[in-house]
């Protein structure tokens, strides 16, 4: 059998059908060289674009898990992932759990123990006392993010405001008769649950009237400046009951605005890492319209 002739010069070929004997395959014939088949200098032909297909690996594109929706603190939040929202919810709740049997324990004993609400109804110092410890905890906790995120630091200013405001709370309860107290804790304990169900379950979407949530912190302080004002000379019965109507109202609506800033698939929302800051909210809530149902089911003892 013959030896097959040297290879095609690329004169002759088109260079993109070429395909050179290459030394790998078995050697050139004899007689041939490998410059034979080699092309003249510099007329490589490049492939032009949109040319030869290039072998590039595939790029493992990552899912966008962040949520556009901004929370307080104007941040997007994970809120896609299931896990971290129950989780989440289960922490703000199981905090805002142990600061009511807290608040229930010191109001019992401020209302049972006779020598205690004694003490109490004849020193109104350790009230105001109370409330200053209550309001510079809560401005620090509210206002201070480095803070209200580092433990053990959060934890300790949430137990003395805690304590601040359940010692409020069972000052204000020993001046009313111990049926009114109960009274009105059974009625916000189903006012609390009944809320917090609704809020989780409709579609009405409270954060996004922020402005009319303004509004009517506007109002109950403005009223509650004018109700001091006039029952400091004068009681009247009922501006004090329009007060305290107007205050549970709407701190019946500031609890299902406050919690429906936990779950996450609202407009606005806070940050998985605030979980001190949702739950002083809604306890604060719970705590402020038991202090009002208290002021509607009875009077002072």
């Amino acid at each position: 059998m013959s030896n097959p002739s040297c290879p095609t010069s690329y004169e002759a070929k088109d260079p993109l059908l070429l395909a050179p004997y290459d030394e790998y395959s078995g050697g050139y014939p004899a007689g041939c060289s490998r410059a034979d088949s080699q092309p003249p200098p510099y007329s490589v032909v490049y492939p032009q674009p949109g040319g030869y297909p290039q072998s590039v690996p595939p790029v493992e594109t990552l899912s966008a898990n962040f949520s556009d929706r901004p929370n307080s603190s104007g941040m997007a939040v994970d809120w896609d992932s299931k896990k971290v929202q129950h989780a989440f919810i289960r922490k703000v709740y199981s905090i805002i759990s142990v600061q009511l049997l807290v608040t229930v324990g010191i109001v019992a004993i401020f209302i049972f123990v006779t020598p205690v609400t004694s003490f109490v109804q004849n020193n109104i110092a350790v009230y105001y006392g109370s409330y200053a410890v209550f309001l510079v905890t809560y401005l620090v906790l509210v206002c201070c993010e480095g803070l209200r995120r580092r433990f053990p630091w959060n934890i300790i200013f949430l137990c003395v405001f805690t304590l601040a405001m359940a010692f409020m709370t069972g000052t204000i309860s020993s001046m009313y008769s111990t049926k009114a107290v109960l009274l009105a804790m059974i009625i916000t304990a189903i006012v609390a649950i009944t809320v917090t169900v609704f809020s989780f379950q409709t579609k009405v979407d409270f954060t996004s009237c922020t402005g009319l949530f303004c509004v009517l912190a506007i109002v109950v302080m403005v009223t509650g400046i004018i109700t001091a004002i006039v029952l400091s000379f004068k009681y009247v019965y009922w501006l004090h009951m329009l007060y305290a109507a107007i205050g549970a109202i709407v701190f019946t609506l500031f609890l299902a605005y406050d919690t429906q800033l936990l779950l996450g698939n609202k407009k606005y929302t806070i940050s998985p890492e605030d979980y001190i800051v949702g739950a002083l909210e809604i306890y604060l809530d719970v705590v402020y319209i038991f202090t009002f149902f208290l002021q509607l089911t009875g009077r002072r003892s």
